[in-house]
């Protein structure tokens, strides 16, 4: 499933073609996704004006001039394919061709200047939603999310409270969207590796017994930041699904340090290890057992 830079790479796709432009037609060619879209699905969008295209954890959130706001998620396989006026931008070297089974083409928005934006997801575990922006706050699917690890207000206090008391390892409490919000399996092991922190480490070892940060929790909200950023910086990870909006792959899965490596050396300098692989809460996680401690 795309994590935080894999969908904030969507969003700059497609902010440039949706920003300040109104839905023309609206063409929702099933009723549902991973739920059932509104029933006035369409009427709604049709002749909005997209103020703004955000992003909250893994959530794309379309400002619309009504005071409505168009949730979608990518889910598993969800992707986004624009094409201005008649031709689509050219991709890059890391392009695959998109499944051309337009069956897998669920939604279409055409907008009024001229671009085309389609959302394809064959395994329909993407979603939209249509929230008055009054009640966003409210929105089951956005209440309970921690903060955003890329925002100002994310600091080695934060995230140490978040961890105080919590008999579980680090691996599972930074994968807690209610702790932080947007990570996934794929950066929790390399935050973990860049901060020289094992996966199998007990969360509330972060915090003292105040809860005041450690210096393990200002070296794991350094980590995070930075491997969030360089993967941004990179166009996200493309390992089966995540697509560009002009359909090149990602590249950050060339820079990964531990995750999917292993039996590989260890890449820290100094460091001796062989990176290895268990298995927790029934997801892989990968590191490396001398310079994680």
């Amino acid at each position: 499933m795309p994590e935080l830079p894999e969908v904030e790479t969507v969003r700059r796709g497609l902010a440039p073609v949706m920003e300040g432009a109104r839905f023309r037609k609206v063409e929702a060619r099933r009723g549902d996704l991973r739920w059932p879209l509104p029933k006035d699905f369409a009427q709604r969008l049709e002749g909005n004006r997209v103020n703004g295209l955000g992003r909250r954890a893994k959530y794309l959130l379309a400002d619309l001039a009504s005071g409505d706001v168009l949730l979608m998620h990518l889910g598993m396989s969800g992707s986004f394919r624009v094409l201005h006026g008649s031709r689509a931008k050219t991709p890059g070297r890391y392009h695959h061709e998109r499944s051309k089974q337009r069956a897998h083409d669920h939604v279409v928005f055409q907008m009024d200047n001229g671009s085309i934006v389609t959302f394809n997801d064959p395994r329909r575990f993407g979603s939209m939603k249509i929230v008055p922006r009054e009640k966003l706050d409210e929105e089951p699917l956005l209440r309970s999310l921690g903060p955003e690890p890329l925002g100002n207000e994310f600091d080695a206090a934060m995230l140490a409270g978040g961890c105080k008391g919590k008999k579980t390892s680090l691996k599972s409490a930074l994968s807690d969207q209610r702790i932080v919000a947007g990570l996934g399996n794929i950066y929790v092991c390399e935050a973990l590796h860049r901060a020289r922190l094992s996966p199998k480490r007990r969360a509330s070892t972060i915090a003292g017994r105040s809860g005041a940060p450690t210096e393990r929790a200002q070296r794991l909200v350094e980590a995070i930041k930075a491997v969030l950023q360089d993967a941004i910086a990179a166009g996200g990870s493309s390992l089966r699904d995540h697509r560009r909006t002009d359909g090149e792959l990602g590249d950050f899965q060339h820079n990964f340090r531990v995750y999917d490596r292993a039996g590989k050396p260890c890449p820290t300098p100094g460091c001796n290890g062989v990176i290895r692989r268990i298995v927790q809460s029934a997801r892989s996680t990968f590191f490396c057992p001398v310079c994680q401690k």
